[in-house]
């Protein structure tokens, strides 16, 4: 089969160059509009993730992993964060750049495949912003290592992921339970495989709450705090009977 997280890549440029929500990056006068006491980010679809969760942004070092698009990082910025942007797609990277020129802020800008080792040194980081994002990647106690040894000590890692309810469907059959979870497309048939990349769908997997929460407690971190999230209006049928997100809130001790 193909390198699934290429074909992760090129759907995110593909999705972007079509408008997807998640790629319209911030507009010059939201970005004005920002401070401290007016902000809105996103780990996951509706909820924006509660000020207190930040501990302050001036002077921090933080890293959006797999968070290009223009809409996280600058709000980051503006706050006072030094802020260092790792993401696979290309157009995805291009609207951090795009917006840090018109804003006059600096930002790193990495292209990278967060299923490697991340290029940064032990004890890199205050902070880690990593959105719905590891459900385009098999492996997610690598994910969650990797973050634990990139953070200083007492630095905190902001996640959002899917719980695995969504990938029960199939879209032509919304309430109808089609798969078994854990959702693996790398276990299943060659032609599934090939007409998900050929359709556009992107190579996604859903990961037990084992490998969520439980992969981050392995990993080192303590949990702090969680919220449960939905789709917004128009997405998944499920919305309507269950949360399908959840966000989280750990330190490294």
């Amino acid at each position: 089969m193909q390198d699934y997280t290429k074909i992760n890549s090129r759907t995110w440029d593909l999705w972007a160059e079509n408008g997807c929500e998640w790629s319209v990056p911030i507009s010059h006068d939201g970005f004005l509009k920002t401070d401290k006491f007016n902000f809105g980010v996103y780990l996951t679809p509706c909820i924006t993730v509660p000020h207190k969760w930040f501990d302050g942004l001036e002077g921090k070092r933080l890293l959006g992993l797999a968070s290009g698009g223009g809409q996280q990082m600058p709000v980051f910025s503006k706050l006072g964060a030094v802020c260092t942007v790792f993401d696979y797609s290309d157009s995805q990277l291009e609207a951090e750049r795009m917006v840090s020129e018109r804003e006059g802020y600096s930002i790193e800008i990495i292209k990278g495949d967060m299923t490697k080792p991340l290029p940064f040194e032990d004890e890199s980081f205050d902070l880690i912003f990593h959105p719905v994002s590891n459900c385009y990647v098999e492996d997610v106690y690598h994910i969650w290592n990797e973050c634990f040894r990139i953070l200083k000590k007492g630095g905190r890692l902001l996640a959002g992921f899917d719980n695995g309810l969504n990938f029960l469907f199939e879209d032509d059959h919304p309430l109808t339970v089609v798969n078994h979870l854990p959702f693996n497309p790398l276990k299943m048939s060659k032609e599934r495989f090939e007409a998900m990349a050929r359709n556009g769908e992107g190579i996604q997997f859903s990961h037990t709450m084992e490998e969520q929460i439980g992969g981050q407690l392995k990993a080192g971190f303590t949990l702090k705090a969680l919220y449960e999230d939905r789709d917004r209006e128009g997405g998944s049928k499920i919305r309507e009977y269950a949360p399908q997100y959840m966000a989280t809130l750990a330190v490294k001790p």
